[in-house]
């Protein structure tokens, strides 16, 4: 029996929004809502909080201690991020690792679902909604085994490679087999991740537009909250150019 994990790596000091990660939205800090959308997933069987060792970063060790015994928590490297990933996989013996990062707020318990279950049905080493994006920014999902994991981290040689989980990985689809996931509609065009001011802005509007209705919702509740407002909010914001963003 294979034991899936999903990993989400968080941290206080983001580059552009510092402290997002315990911004309160709705009356709880957005890690914990995160966490709350990774508890409806039907397939993982652990949910781990990788964080780092600097000191700052004892507010999310001591939030998601207090707020669910159940969540897995671990400390590693600030800014060698790889290794961080690497050792709470070999921490909680995962044999399946879905990353997830701290600025994806509206992530889709059933999106996650449907990547995991594409990995478990193919053969490959790594899946994933962004590798040919179709998708919101915001609701990315990467699978990939312990052992893909494991030679990244052994191989990897370069700062940004180490910096970031996956690019060792992406950028070598010849030591690896890749598969991607697409939605069924293009709607790459649509960003729905936390970066800026005006990310939350638009997060904290369909949080306050739907939550106290329905707080598990999905990526078709936003979609149809979208076709009367709010898509204007950070449609200006322009993405990183560089994919892997350090959390």
């Amino acid at each position: 029996m294979v034991k899936i994990v999903a990993i989400v790596q968080a941290r206080m000091g983001s580059t552009r929004l510092l402290g997002k990660v315990m911004i309160d939205i709705c009356g709880k800090a957005m890690l914990l809502h995160i966490i709350d959308r990774l508890k409806a997933c039907e397939l993982l069987d652990e949910i781990v909080i990788a964080t780092t060792v600097s000191n700052k970063d004892d507010v999310i060790f001591g939030a998601v201690s207090d707020y669910d015994k159940s969540i897995g928590l671990f400390r590693g490297p600030e800014e060698n991020v790889l290794e961080r990933y690497y050792l709470a996989a070999k921490n909680t013996n995962a044999d399946i690792i879905v990353r997830i990062t701290s600025d994806d707020l509206l992530i889709d318990p059933s999106v996650i679902d449907n990547v995991i279950r594409e990995f478990l049905s193919n053969d490959c080493d790594y899946v994933s909604n962004s590798l040919n994006k179709t998708f919101p920014l915001g609701l990315d999902a990467e699978v990939f085994s312990f052992k893909t994991l494991e030679r990244a981290y052994h191989n990897a040689s370069q700062d940004y490679e180490r910096e970031h989980v996956t690019p060792y990985i992406i950028e070598n689809p010849d030591k690896f087999k890749l598969f991607n996931v697409a939605n069924d509609i293009n709607l790459s065009h649509q960003r729905w991740t936390l970066d800026t001011e005006e990310d939350f802005e638009f997060i904290n509007a369909v949080y306050n537009k739907i939550y106290s209705k329905k707080q598990m919702f999905f990526m078709g509740d936003i979609l149809k909250l979208l076709e009367l407002e709010l898509i204007n909010i950070n449609k200006h914001i322009e993405q990183k150019q560089i994919h892997w963003d350090i959390k």
